[in-house]
């Protein structure tokens, strides 16, 4: 096994050519130590990807141009404000992905794109989670994928992106003024009320934190959303719904508990607001929250962070990613107890990472996602960035960037991507993918791929690539195609 090949691609995303034989006297470990320093997960600002308030105000711009053309309104504004929406998807994907293409640091990027699928948003859930989405990887992810988990999980738990994709900006608490006074009014007019949605706390406990297996249960379930109520988006944004900024009741029942209206500002944009928060103590695995408003949910995030837990299932998770879909469970541990020991330090955990020999072990492998095999062939080809036409590719793959179809995030398992159609899919547009990455080129030269791969094949791809009676666009697509290619 080439040590170095096997630290850009099953750490890194893919090896450039020429880039191993950079590596080969040196220290693959050590170059990927060398990554792990904190500051350089943070990008440069750019210009191009707004903030918060940018977001907030693209956001109401389409809503109001909405609520404008369905009156018979000003359509040049609807068209307006549609393609700001737009753009602003378009340029977040395109900054993320083209980091992944240009970057020298490839082991971090890939850190930050599994954190991110750990602690997932779906775009396509609404258009509300899509505006935010780039926005939630640049403000809750990246800053803290060296950093300690419970960070970065408070920073994901309390983003807008997340409030909004499991409907945190839907839970009200029924004890809480709000909740109070709707209720009523619902027992006026015979409908229904607003109440509490234990998504946002479910998927907290089971997907993020503890797993299935992790000792809570549904009177867990319902204790936590009761804590998390109160928190949601900026009142500004169009995509929030009444629960942003709620009427209060003008009246309050005798002996009823007094809320302050007064928000508190939270990370990124949300608003923790009382008036919908369920007051009073709530008890999540045994300890007392409350009663403390916003700071409850901080509390309840840093002790699931702190959780033995969530050390063996983050661990788990990580072992699977960087080693085996079924990870030997010396590596599982040994990465849990980095995780428990340091509090959940992430430098510490990915340390750990490097130093597993498991990882290093030829007879494991993983199998690339439809979204590393195309940043890999991009980088293969020293491309500088991820072209936009190659957007309906990952789409095609089932694997569009931050789009996966449930809250688990994408599956990180052999099984989930190496169906017949999955595979036949990935060769027809192999053939896409060569064309793109000849188009403006003189040529293109099928053999540099010999740079970015170690097959055990005897030599048999070399031929082929070295092949002059296949045209090179051809051999380009073979390879990518082939089996070599798929894994990493």
């Amino acid at each position: 096994m080439d040590q170095s090949l096997h630290a850009l691609n099953r750490f890194g995303l893919g090896a450039r050519s020429g880039e191993a034989r950079s590596l080969a006297d040196g220290d693959p470990r050590g170059w990927l130590r060398a990554q792990l320093e904190p500051e350089r997960a943070l990008l440069p600002p750019d210009p191009r990807l707004p903030e918060p308030a940018g977001i907030v105000d693209v956001l109401a711009a389409q809503r109001e141009a909405q609520r404008q053309a369905q009156r018979g309104g000003d359509a040049a504004a609807a068209r307006t404000a549609r393609q700001a929406f737009a753009d602003l998807v378009r340029r977040e994907g395109a900054a993320a992905l083209d980091q992944r293409v240009r970057t020298d640091a490839p082991f971090l990027e890939r850190l930050v794109a599994f954190w991110s699928n750990h602690l997932c948003v779906s775009a396509p859930a609404a258009p509300a989670v899509a505006a935010w989405a780039g926005h939630f990887e640049r403000a809750a992810i990246r800053p803290h994928v060296l950093g300690r988990f419970e960070d970065m999980l408070r920073a994901a738990t309390l983003h807008p992106a997340m409030l909004l994709y499991l409907d945190n900006t839907r839970s009200v608490g029924p004890d809480s003024q709000v909740g109070r006074a709707t209720e009523r009014r619902a027992a006026q007019q015979g409908g229904n009320g607003r109440g509490l949605n234990e998504n946002h706390a479910r998927e907290l406990l089971e997907l993020h934190t503890l797993g299935v297996g992790g000792g809570y249960t549904q009177t867990d379930v319902e204790a936590a959303a009761r804590v998390l109520t109160g928190w949601t988006v900026d009142p500004g944004n169009g995509a929030a719904n009444a629960m942003a900024r709620p009427r209060l009741p003008g009246r309050q029942r005798p002996g009823a508990p007094v809320v302050s209206a007064a928000p508190v500002d939270g990370p990124s944009g949300s608003v923790f607001r009382p008036e919908i928060h369920e007051p009073g103590t709530k008890v999540v695995l045994g300890k007392r929250y409350g009663p403390d408003g916003a700071e409850e949910a901080e509390a309840l995030v840093r002790d699931l962070a702190r959780h033995p837990a969530t050390a063996a299932f983050v661990a788990t998770k990580l072992a699977r990613h960087f080693v085996a879909d079924e990870p030997p469970a010396a590596a599982v541990e040994r990465l849990a107890a980095v995780f428990r020991d340091s509090g959940g330090d992430l430098l510490r955990v990915s340390l750990e990472l490097v130093e597993l020999e498991e990882a290093w072990d030829p007879a494991h492998r993983k199998l690339r996602t439809p979204q590393e095999w195309t940043v890999a062939a991009l980088r293969a080809a020293r491309a500088e960035n991820f072209p936009p036409a190659l957007l309906p590719v990952l789409r095609e793959l089932r694997h569009p960037l931050w789009g996966p179809a449930a809250p688990k995030g994408f599956d990180d398992v052999t099984r989930a991507w190496a169906d017949p159609d999955a595979l036949m899919n990935r060769a027809e547009l192999a053939r896409t993918l060569a064309a793109r990455l000849a188009r403006g080129r003189a040529a293109v030269d099928p053999r540099l791929l010999l740079d970015v791969l170690d097959p055990a094949d005897g030599g048999a791809l070399a031929a082929m690539l070295a092949d002059d009676s296949i045209a090179a666009e051809e051999r380009f697509a073979l390879a990518l195609g082939g089996p070599a290619f798929q894994w990493r």
